[in-house]
């Protein structure tokens, strides 16, 4: 087993292997941008080198300094967590010919599985079903693309070979918007990937986003943790994922999880990933792609089979240990649902809110996780994503683990920047959610956030009270007779607590319970 990790990331993932490297007697080395000086990750690791400014293209995504990094502090494995250089093949060989393990799939399957039209290649040659499409596709030949895509039939995807996170994808309703499609996705493709290869996909609708979690190991073995259901989508971005899926009979599970197995073993995979498939109504599956890497979403799996901890398989199998039990049955324990909390506005679009955290109420009691990177004090950085948490649910059903979701999103309070809780709230009340009438264009075809109303004029005269009384035991403990109380953080709280529509005056606020904090 290896003795020192770097960990190639930040926030919430960086935090969460640390954990397991903990446990298991592994020390860790943090990597860290200025504008992540103080953030927790660097606080909790046993060693942390600075990678230089706060954009990731002169920090994070600089390979050469994260393998020095690694020299310097003696490292003798690289866990990548998931974004920023965890799908780059050419990391993963610079790992390899710096004598440091790289905690994740070989470089070849990488590339293989990271183009999306050699990745459904893979999937023919494995038997693995995959959307009608045409996978060889040029800006230079429309002719033979608009014939193409009469064969496959409107509407169709417009989709780029290396894209991700929605990028690079464009749904075409009439022939006379292809070319204006297929130059737009293969300009986003090039912009975001440096890859303009495109191709043409059938879209499959209603569709559901079911994955299958696998684990692989360097002896031929490969062990499927079941499906993750993450229908609920905003601009092609997860929002909301749950295992099981209420859509997944036992028989199509052990299709599907044979499916991504077959997959893993055709293209020489190794360590932990993610075989992504479209289900129609009729129970019919198609391959989507693979990520290479561990998932956002990866507690919800931990939870149904068994607390298992997908980390420390990464860690075991990338020393050279077998997956254990890899024809263990597929029988999922309970109902495990995940948010992802978010830095935006619910309210404004989603348009993007960070800011300084000044007051933090995490939730907690039975079946209640939150992995995240927040503290109070933390200035959240402009230049990474939106993610500032994820709060995981685990009861023995999926109508307890919605009343458990909601427990849970109601006391969190995050108070300085705007998070998404609200949103997750009005969802979980949603009667074709909690029906589980879902499908990946559901939310943006059918869900409208609930108005905001008018703030009640009782917050700020509650506020005020409340900063005077703070004000009075502030000057009681100068003398020694109270504990003295920050003025600012009682205001801040008060606010955020009474905008969650707790009772001032024995009366609710105008505020709906649970929104979030502005």
């Amino acid at each position: 087993m290896f003795k020192r990790v770097l960990i190639a990331n930040r926030g919430e993932i960086a935090l969460r292997v640390q954990r397991t490297c903990r446990e298991m007697g592994i020390e860790t080395v943090a990597v860290y941008s200025d504008a992540d000086r103080n953030a927790l990750h660097v606080r909790n690791a046993d060693h942390a080198v600075r990678l230089g400014p706060g954009p990731s293209n002169e920090s994070y995504l600089v390979i050469e300094k994260i393998i020095e990094a690694a020299k310097q502090t003696g490292a003798d494995a690289i866990h990548p967590g998931y974004g920023f250089l965890s799908e780059n093949a050419e990391f993963a060989e610079a790992c390899a010919a710096a004598g440091v393990t790289f905690i994740g799939p070989p470089a070849d399957a990488m590339r293989a599985l990271g183009g999306k039209i050699s990745a459904r290649k893979i999937m023919e040659e494995a038997g693995v079903p995959t959307v009608p499409g045409a996978n060889d596709i040029s800006l230079d030949d429309f002719e033979t693309a608009k014939r193409e895509a009469e064969r496959i039939g409107f509407p169709l995807l417009v989709k780029a070979s290396a894209g991700g996170g929605g990028r690079g994808i464009r749904l075409v309703q009439a022939p006379e918007d292809l070319e204006g499609a297929m130059r737009a996705s293969a300009s986003e493709a090039a912009s975001s990937f440096k890859d303009a290869t495109i191709f043409l996909e059938k879209y499959v609708s209603p569709a559901r986003h079911i994955e299958v979690q696998i684990v692989a190991d360097n002896h031929g073995n490969v062990r499927a943790f079941g499906e993750r259901e993450c229908s609920v989508q905003r601009r092609n971005q997860k929002l909301v994922e749950e295992a099981p899926s209420v859509a997944v009979t036992p028989e199509i599970r052990k299709r599907i999880c044979d499916a991504a197995i077959a997959a893993a073993k055709t293209s020489g995979y190794r360590n932990a990933g993610t075989v992504e498939f479209l289900m129609d109504n009729d129970g019919n599956f198609y391959f989507l792609e693979v990520n290479a890497r561990l998932q956002v979403e990866h507690p919800v799996s931990e939870l149904v089979y068994g607390g298992v901890d997908l980390v420390a398989l990464q860690l075991r199998v990338a020393s050279g240990e077998p997956v254990p039990d890899p024809d263990a049955p597929l029988i999922p324990t309970g109902w495990a649902i995940e948010c992802r909390i978010n830095g935006e506005d619910p309210f404004n679009n989603f348009a993007p809110s960070l800011g300084l955290v000044d007051f933090l109420q995490l939730p907690a009691g039975p079946g209640v996780r939150f992995d995240t990177m927040l503290f109070e004090g933390l200035d959240i950085p402009i230049f990474y994503d939106s993610l500032l948490g994820k709060l995981i649910v685990w009861a023995e059903d999926r109508e307890k683990a919605i009343e458990r979701m909601k427990r849970a999103l109601r006391d969190l309070v995050v108070s300085g920047p705007t998070t998404n809780q609200a949103f997750h709230l009005a969802l979980f009340d949603n009667d074709d959610f909690r029906n589980g009438d879902i499908y990946t264009s559901w939310l943006e075809a059918n869900f409208t956030m609930p108005t905001l109303p008018e703030e009640d004029p009782r917050l700020e005269t509650a506020l005020i009270a409340g900063g005077l009384a703070a004000g009075l035991i502030a000057g009681a403990a100068a003398e020694g007779t109270a504990r003295p109380v920050g003025l600012s953080r009682w205001v801040a709280a008060s606010r955020s607590i009474a905008r969650r529509g707790i009772r001032i005056d024995g009366g609710r606020t105008g505020w709906r319970r649970g929104t979030a904090s502005r």
